[in-house]
């Protein structure tokens, strides 16, 4: 005997199928055209030294992962001639060490006049200027390179057991310097063959996570510790700066020659870098965004920080297999590429955080008030990445961040190499993900039931 069709009840299962597919089906990656929006942005946008190093760093992985030390290419590179896919990178570089020429520099200096004080900052342009010698770009690369080591050794302050300060006219300790010298650091001791170097370069994270590590928070790092004009907030930023710097510390390790004899430090790097991902991914806000300091539901919405912690887990995925919080980046990078349609109101509400100036003090530019809308929920028409940060006063927000399309790209370039390899983790990201996966697949099964009741199938 045939059953009777329920209109009402396959309708039911219906939309429950829809709603279960819902949130997925709008997501999206950012397409080729728009990255190459985004990387233009960065390179209008990067003038101060620690933009022009993390710039440099994100095309080395986006442009020529061969040559990064977050993928499987063995340390050092092949030496003399380049792809030109590293041009870019070496025209940082030369625009850098050309100026110094100009000014006849010489002796322990910064590659870049530390303006205001921050003698953390310039090292982090140094892989790139490195790269340029090694890659036979001239000796006077080689020159600049060794002058900023021996400035940041020999003439920055310490502390007593040996954290050189990222100021110069105090000792401090910013979470931001993690980024910037010990990878300079690492890559510099495997280019000359000085495993001292890179012992340097660890033992700067680990007196550094000494100092701004907080165990009443999770394992989140505090921000600004020592000296005058502190900030012990855990700020978001902050903490992706620390743990991508390990992570460039950790891939410089594994794929150098010292590999074998420095496996204890490279675990360390490995659990300091998921102690910040277990600190600070329960503060991710239903939006998919964090808050500029985690943990302060007052502060404003900040897809800066948003992007680079995502790329670190996509790395620690691939460095050490730790797949913990890849559902939580994958939702972080739809949610960051959205359409506007599907984007979720972003606060806006003042941070109640400290507002005093970071490295430099110049004015982020504008954003102009007659701009179209945005197909996009979380860029501009011309792609620059909002809401950020400003770059330049850590407790307020921006408009554009040159540091914030650097993360971007290295976001989709750690994602890129993540579904390049197969994707380690997926299935555990597909069983966790928050409200889209598990639903739709109840949904089907529901679906499924019901048409078995009503048609026999």
């Amino acid at each position: 005997m045939r059953r009777s069709r329920s209109p009402l009840l396959l309708a039911g299962a219906l939309l429950l199928v829809a709603a279960g597919s819902g949130s997925g089906a709008h997501a999206q990656e950012l397409s080729d055209e728009q990255l190459s929006g985004v990387k233009a942005r960065l390179a209008e946008g990067a003038t101060h030294s620690w933009e022009l190093g993390t710039r440099a760093q994100a095309l080395i992985e986006f442009d020529t992962p061969s040559y990064s030390v977050l993928n499987n290419s063995a340390l050092p590179p092949p030496q003399g001639s380049r792809p030109s896919s590293l041009d870019e990178v070496i025209g940082i570089a030369q625009g850098v060490v050309q100026n110094r020429t100009k000014a006849n520099v010489q002796g322990p200096q910064p590659l870049i006049d530390a303006g205001g004080g921050a003698a953390g900052d310039p090292p982090s342009i140094g892989v790139a200027v490195l790269l340029a010698n090694w890659t036979g770009a001239g000796d006077e690369y080689g020159a600049a390179a060794a002058d900023q080591l021996a400035f940041i050794l020999e003439k920055v302050p310490k502390t007593d057991d040996g954290a050189i300060s990222h100021r110069t006219e105090q000792v401090q300790l910013w979470s931001d310097f993690v980024y910037m010298v010990p990878p300079f650091l690492a890559y510099y001791g495997v280019l000359t063959r000085n495993q001292s170097l890179v012992q340097q370069a660890y033992d700067q994270c680990r007196l550094y996570r000494k100092y701004l590590v907080d165990d009443d928070a999770g394992g989140m790092w505090k921000h600004i510790l020592l000296g005058t004009n502190t900030d012990s907030g855990h700020w978001s930023t902050g903490n992706g700066w620390a743990a991508a710097g390990m992570l460039r510390v950790l891939g410089t390790i594994q794929h150098s020659q010292y590999a074998k004899s420095m496996k204890n430090q490279a675990k360390d790097l490995t659990n300091w870098v998921a102690e910040i991902h277990n600190g600070i991914y329960p503060h991710l806000r239903t939006n998919s965004l964090f808050g500029n300091y985690a943990d302060d539901s007052a502060s404003f919405d900040d897809a800066s920080s948003t992007a680079i912690l995502a790329s670190t887990v996509y790395r620690l995925a691939l460095l050490s297999g730790i797949h913990t919080h890849l559902p939580l980046a994958e939702q972080c990078r739809k949610a960051l590429s959205a359409p506007t349609s599907t984007s979720s109101s972003s606060s806006s509400a003042p941070s109640s955080a400290p507002s005093s100036a970071s490295t430099a003090t110049a004015p982020s530019a504008s954003a102009s008030s007659t701009a179209p809308p945005s197909p996009l929920a979380h860029f501009t028409t011309d792609m620059w990445l909002t809401p950020v940060v400003n770059p330049n006063q850590f407790g307020i927000e921006g408009s554009r961040s040159p540091e914030g399309q650097a993360f971007v790209v290295e976001m989709y370039a750690a994602w890129r190499d993540w579904v390049a390899q197969g994707s380690p983790g997926a299935n555990a990201a597909a069983r966790l993900q928050v409200g889209g996966g598990l639903l739709r697949r109840a949904g089907w099964a529901c679906c499924g039931v019901v048409l078995t009741l009503l048609y026999g199938v």
